[in-house]
């Protein structure tokens, strides 16, 4: 029985256990397969079908992945040159693969944990090649078939970062032996309903250990037609789960599924019913404190903007419609007590201001990085008479020695004093830099972000002719 298997997989799998990072609220989440994303993605995590999404743009990266996984790096003749080639392949194959994520399905993987599902058959082919790629272009996870040990195997990647996925009808015990295998090489199991009672999904649920999660993949209509009803389905299967271990995908929703079944994973003891919003900018800064309806988060994943709930107008207040600071939203998280969200969003506007005072936040005028950017940004616009800030925007070969300068002196710094000194220096420049190219602190967030889903390292050796180009630098007279 379930138990049974629970048990059994705990014991399969004592030896490679991999911690799974401490989560917040289970969650419902979509799947798209027919229809392209949207802005519902922003409940954080979406998985995605890209063989049925866009096939031909898709098998051109698989191709090229099979191409890099053929390169011979073992003949002695050629071990050289077709490391450079196989490196090349790698290069073209992650790119096309992060124009595909991020151009033609307008994912932002920065930010979205995207979980993208691949054909057994294309990891073995490609010897594993082509779930690095993915990983490296920002997906979160691979998603593959669970029944396929030869591709979980081959894939090569961390235990956190494959999903093994089965289908069944309305039981999951006809595949528990395929799932005892499998989860030795993920930390996730999904499992696709094509039926099932909610005291099914329930107990399928409760067999999560430490070790593994389950996520329960369905189509809204194989609960119901109605969205409400959907809602409160999935709040109640997903009510047994614990700590965050366990989620729903809903397969090809609408906004209106996604947004309040979402809600219905939350819980507020307020008469009015409203949730407690923190708003945030990428870089986690609070901007103010708003209150949600579940309307006004299904109408924030239908435009993809900073939606709320105005006690004063007692309706849906869609930010900057009347002032023109308008917010893009990127992701919605819930508490680790499930009674509060935090909307994160890139502010507009002319000043970008949250605040009604014409401010970036509620709190006043910001410290720190944030106030070093914003300082550049108007000195860009009209610097005083004699600033040297206007000097170094104007004179970019002034910037770039500027630049290697502080870096060496950072290098050399030894006690703390003299690194804070020569960090804050070198942070100067480089914002300084960053605002001539138009570059924002959260376009360097969801840079370091995206990096974080990589999981092909280089060396990290130092390129000697750039150390040549830093040297003639520093040693040119004056």
């Amino acid at each position: 029985g379930l138990k049974a298997f629970s048990l059994t997989v705990k014991r399969t799998i004592a030896k490679k256990v991999i911690a799974i990072p401490f989560k917040m609220t289970s969650i419902a989440y979509p799947t798209f397969k027919c229809q392209s994303p949207g802005a519902s993605q922003a409940v954080g995590k979406c998985r995605i079908y890209p063989e049925d999404l866009c096939k031909i743009e898709f098998r051109s990266i698989v191709q090229k992945n099979i191409e890099q996984a053929n390169v011979d790096v073992e003949d002695k003749e050629t071990k050289d040159a077709n490391k450079k080639l196989r490196k090349k392949y790698m290069k073209e194959g992650v790119g096309m693969a992060k124009k595909l994520l991020m151009e033609t399905l307008n994912l932002d993987v920065s930010i979205v944990d995207v979980e993208i599902y691949v054909n057994p058959e294309d990891i073995i082919d490609s010897d594993g090649c082509l779930a690095a790629c993915l990983l490296d272009a920002g997906c979160h996870a691979i998603v593959t078939d669970g029944s396929s040990s030869k591709a979980c195997d081959i894939a090569k990647i961390p235990r956190d970062r494959l999903v093994s996925h089965f289908e069944v009808a309305d039981s999951a015990s006809e595949i528990m032996e395929a799932i005892r295998e499998a989860a030795s090489f993920s930390s996730v199991i999904s499992i696709e309903f094509s039926s099932a009672t909610v005291e099914t999904l329930q107990n399928v649920l409760q067999q999560q250990t430490k070790e593994f999660d389950i996520v329960i993949q369905i189509h809204p209509q194989t609960i119901t037609d109605n969205v409400e009803q959907l809602a409160s389905t999935v709040g109640t299967v997903l009510s047994v789960c614990k700590d965050g271990h366990g989620a729903m995908t809903l397969i090809d929703p609408s906004p209106s599924q996604v947004g309040l079944s979402y809600a219905a994973c939350m819980r507020t003891d307020r008469p009015d019913g409203l949730f407690t919003t923190v708003v945030c900018n990428r870089s986690g800064e609070a901007l103010g404190l708003v209150y949600s309806s579940k309307e006004s988060i299904v109408a924030a994943l239908e435009c993809g903007r900073g939606v709320y709930y105005s006690r004063s107008r007692n309706g849906l207040w869609r930010k900057g419609d009347t002032s023109g600071h308008y917010q893009i939203l990127h992701r919605l998280d819930v508490d680790c007590d499930s009674d509060a969200l935090r909307f994160t969003v890139t502010q507009r506007g002319d000043p970008p201001a949250f605040c009604h005072l014409n401010t970036l936040t509620c709190w006043g005028e910001p410290r720190g990085l944030r106030h070093l950017e914003q300082t550049l940004s108007d000195r860009l616009q009209s610097a005083p008479e004699g600033s040297y800030t206007k000097r170094l925007f104007d004179d970019p070969e002034l910037l770039r020695d500027k630049l290697v300068e502080e870096a060496q002196e950072l290098s050399e710094a030894n006690d703390k004093v003299h690194v804070a000194e020569e960090l804050a220096d070198v942070l100067y420049f480089a914002m300084t830099k960053a605002i001539k190219a138009g570059i924002s602190i959260d376009d360097a967030v969801a840079e370091l972000d995206r990096r974080t889903r990589k999981v092909t390292r280089r060396k990290g050796d130092s390129k000697a002719f750039r150390i040549a180009a830093g040297n003639e630098i520093l040693n040119k007279e004056e």
